[in-house]
């Protein structure tokens, strides 16, 4: 099986696929696949109970996400590719470029506040966020993702209610929720394995990220470039969408 997804841009060279975090899908992605589509293919996946892949028939944790993602390009004949990934999906990306470190599969990484990097986490905010099903609670829960002085896209809550009038929708992101939490924390990778990758890494972080604080950039190794956005929150491809999308071109052609 392979993943909802979007498909853009040129064939021939490897892709850029991007993995969102949670709660999204692959329209999170629009600002970033307009502008690269151009010049690269570019590839957006829905991750498992997200989007198009709420039924996805196993749903949970980070681990299963890649599992699917690694599955899904497999099918789509892509044995070489970048990855983009962002918060949750920064933790599947992460999951997949160690599982296929000694493939040379994997041509760069770049992560935008990432899960994963450290045991911090606005619990309590992913689980009102997973079950909140009016607009004006998502509309108030969706603004603590972002920097102080900065607002989500206006029709985001709008049509996040919309979907959410299926049931299934916030009882699959519940569970999504617990699996990646752990009690009021998350689990974290072992940060010094990212020296062992073969390819260039970027991070991304924004100053007024509540939701996983920017100082667990701190805990990262010297060989991986860090870009930290003062006044952005926790959504820097929506918040700073120019910027990200040029350290994404740079670091896919250091690939």
């Amino acid at each position: 099986m392979i993943l909802p997804h979007v498909a853009r841009g040129p064939e021939g060279r490897p892709p850029i696929v991007f993995l969102h975090g949670f709660g999204g899908d692959r329209e999170t992605w629009m600002a970033q696949l307009i502008p690269l589509e151009t010049r690269h293919r570019v590839i957006a996946f829905d991750l498992p109970g997200h989007g198009a892949a709420l039924d996805w028939p196993k749903v949970g944790h980070a681990g299963i996400a890649a599992e699917a993602v690694i599955t899904s390009l497999a099918e789509l004949g892509h044995t070489r590719f970048h990855l983009v990934g962002h918060s949750m999906g920064g933790a599947v990306a992460t999951i997949i470029a160690f599982k296929l470190a000694a493939t040379g599969e994997v041509a760069s990484l770049t992560l935008l506040a990432p899960g994963g990097f450290g045991s911090e986490i606005d619990a309590r905010l992913l689980r009102r966020f997973a079950v909140a099903t009016d607009v004006e609670t998502i509309e108030a829960l969706h603004e603590e993702f972002f920097g102080f002085a900065r607002q989500p896209p206006p029709a985001a809550a709008a049509r996040m209610a919309e979907a959410r009038r299926d049931p299934r929708v916030t009882e699959t992101l519940a569970r999504v929720a617990e699996a990646i939490l752990d009690g009021e924390g998350q689990k974290s990778f072992d940060l010094s394995r990212l020296v062992e990758l073969p390819h260039p890494i970027r991070l991304i972080w924004g100053t007024q990220d509540g939701v996983l604080p920017m100082r667990q950039s701190d805990a990262v190794p010297g060989v991986v470039a860090v870009h930290r956005f003062p006044g952005v929150g926790h959504m820097p491809h929506l918040e700073v969408p120019r910027e990200v999308t040029r350290l994404i071109a740079e670091n896919v052609a250091c690939g």
